[in-house]
């Protein structure tokens, strides 16, 4: 039996659902339950397996306090690129990590850093560990 695979813009957009949602606060049942749906319908917005009609794309973005556009932010184009090295590869990396919770906590604490100096600290960190773990990576 072959297995569906969601189509990138519904995978984006349930992303970008997903990420706005923990950002907010808001359960997966706390929202479903604000759209008269159970969680695990939720669920599966977020994955992409299931599409979001556009009218309960709209409540999910009245909900969230975001405008509908937000949702297809850094959405992909389905075009295939001209040549050379695309950023596209990369933005998709950036937008999955900040749609889990570990990359929401980490948006949420460092945005309360009210100083540029201690937050540019914590860059140079971050990238020094990762270089470090970088060196001690198999090949």
């Amino acid at each position: 039996m072959i297995k569906k695979v969601p189509n990138p813009i519904d995978k984006h957009v349930g992303s970008r659902v997903r990420m706005r949602r923990m950002l907010a606060g808001i359960s997966q049942e706390k929202l479903g339950d604000a759209l008269g749906l159970t969680f695990q319908q939720v669920q599966k917005y977020e994955k992409g397996s299931n599409r979001i009609s556009a009218s309960r794309l709209q409540q999910i973005a009245k909900m969230l306090d975001v405008p509908v556009s937000f949702f297809f932010d850094g959405a992909p184009s389905g075009d295939v690129p001209a040549g050379g090295f695309a950023d596209s590869a990369a933005t998709t990396y950036i937008s999955d990590f900040l749609a889990t919770s570990e990359g929401v906590q980490l948006t949420k604490a460092f945005t309360r850093i009210k100083s540029g100096r201690v937050r540019r600290r914590i860059i140079d960190l971050v990238e020094a560990l990762a270089e470090e773990d970088g060196e001690r990576a198999p090949v």
